[in-house]
């Protein structure tokens, strides 16, 4: 339960809320600025100094690895607060505190008390002849605000692309977490491996400690010259901590983490994919660094208890059975290749059907040629967000691509029962809806109204 009871008039408050945001430069077109996010929070007092902070980029694993170190933080007795991008289901979803999401009270009232100086920043903006206030700026702020008024004892704070420039960089993390960092938003970040790491590193504040995934030569020269800069430690895997093991469970997998202060054997992690272990290891690294600059091990029992009910929604995750159906939020070729790993480690198909829809401005050539050798069938579809690629333009990419017949659908019920048709024929058939957040979110929501999800729980 979230701290206040949410009721209809406050739901529709924190919508209108979502829907007055929106109306803003949306989030597929950030400006590499920080000035205006930073004169807002100052006119609201800094409230990203009420807490520290442990401030996390990469290219894929940043949701996951944010979820498993609050739940850490919150089993070791924090209140924790999370801000991750972008929502599947609901826009509170954005705003984790103590492991819910925010009331819908408690946002539409953080936002009634920024909406003024929000205003006053446009204003001034306007009046320069730029662009107001962005959709993620605005968020970012309102998230800042929402922490400090819980209030929370610490902030986990994902970026939304980036890092140097990128509005949540406003807040000075005192622990730095870098995921794997691999080609993705290229027209933005840079077109190699080092001009994207070098933009990431952004984050990584002065005196600072730097926790980071195994990452290429590349991404390791450009965050250690951007430590040393800032006279901030790091801390690489794997010397300085790593999976020691992963095994397959019922329900997830049987992770050996060494730590940097200690080595945690045999714990149940509640996730399929090896890239979860890898998270959790990098999630392990970061709260030891953040409780104990590394040299105080966690406690086991504590640490057992935030893995066994630590969720990742959206990722590799079973929402239905009969057939069985996966969705995961795979949305570039890294993510895509992981996710094409996983499938046969964790599961034992004899087919799959991928359900797929990309946006625009991502690498579909690279996605469906990652996927392309576990697909019996593919099911090409679109999301209704508007920079989608349109499901038959799509289609025909991946006939040219794979050589193989794909079936287009504008709508994604019918692709998905399109693709559930042709497995049920099977009971050893899956279903895997993949390619975009934007789709996986209104996958679930399609699980909860047709109750695929009923049958897998």
């Amino acid at each position: 339960m979230s701290d206040e009871i949410d009721d209809d008039e406050f739901r529709e408050a924190a919508d209108a809320v979502y829907d007055t945001l929106l109306e803003r430069l949306g989030e597929g077109a950030p400006r590499p600025r920080l000035e205006p996010t930073r004169k807002a929070v100052e006119l609201l007092g800094d409230p990203q100094r009420a807490y520290p902070i442990i401030h996390i980029t990469g290219t894929n694993g940043k949701t996951s690895t944010s979820r498993v170190i609050e739940s850490i933080l919150r089993a070791h007795g924090l209140r924790v607060g999370m801000f991750t991008s972008p929502h599947l289901l609901r826009f509170n979803e954005r705003f984790m505190i103590g492991g819910e999401p925010i009331s819908d009270e408690a946002l539409a009232r953080n936002w009634d008390d920024i909406a003024p100086y929000v205003q006053m920043v446009d204003t001034e903006l306007e009046a320069a002849g730029d662009q107001r206030l962005t959709f993620f700026e605005v968020v970012t702020v309102l998230a800042f605000a929402c922490f400090a008024d819980a209030p929370v004892d610490v902030a986990v704070i994902e970026v939304g692309m980036g890092g140097e420039w990128d509005s949540t960089n406003v807040g000075d993390g005192q622990v730095a977490v870098f995921t794997p960092i691999s080609l993705d938003h290229t027209e933005r970040l840079g077109r190699t491996i080092a001009e994207i790491a070098r933009t990431k590193s952004g984050i990584i504040k002065p005196t600072a400690s730097v926790v980071s995934a195994a990452q290429t030569g590349d991404a390791v020269r450009e965050l250690v010259a951007a430590a040393e800069l800032r006279e901030a430690a790091i801390a690489f895997q794997p010397a300085d901590f790593d999976v020691e093991s992963d095994a397959v469970a019922v329900g997830g997998q049987l992770v050996t983490i060494r730590g940097r202060a200690a080595t945690y054997t045999d714990v149940f992690l509640p996730l399929y994919g090896a890239h979860q272990a890898q998270n959790a290891a990098v999630a392990v690294a970061a709260v030891e660094t953040f409780l104990g600059d590394g040299a105080e091990p966690l406690r086991t029992a504590l640490l057992e208890e935030a893995f066994a009910t630590v969720t990742s929604p959206g990722r590799l995750q079973l929402i239905g059975t009969e057939p069985t159906m996966l969705v995961d939020a795979a949305h570039n070729p890294a993510g895509a290749l992981t996710l094409a790993r996983a499938l046969p480690e964790f599961f034992d198909f004899d087919e799959i059907a991928f359900v797929i829809g990309i946006l625009r401005d991502k690498d579909a050539h690279g996605i469906v040629d990652a996927l392309a050798p576990l697909a019996a069938r593919i099911f090409v579809t679109q999301s209704h967000s508007e920079r989608s690629t349109e499901s038959g333009e799509l289609a025909d990419h991946v006939e040219e691509w794979t050589h193989e017949h794909a079936q287009a659908y504008d709508d994604l019920l019918d692709a998905i029962e399109a693709a559930r048709a042709w497995a049920a024929d099977d009971p050893r058939r899956a279903v895997v809806v993949t390619g975009s957040i934007a789709l996986i979110g209104e996958t679930l929501g399609l699980a909860q109204q047709h109750d695929w999800k009923a049958s897998a729980e």
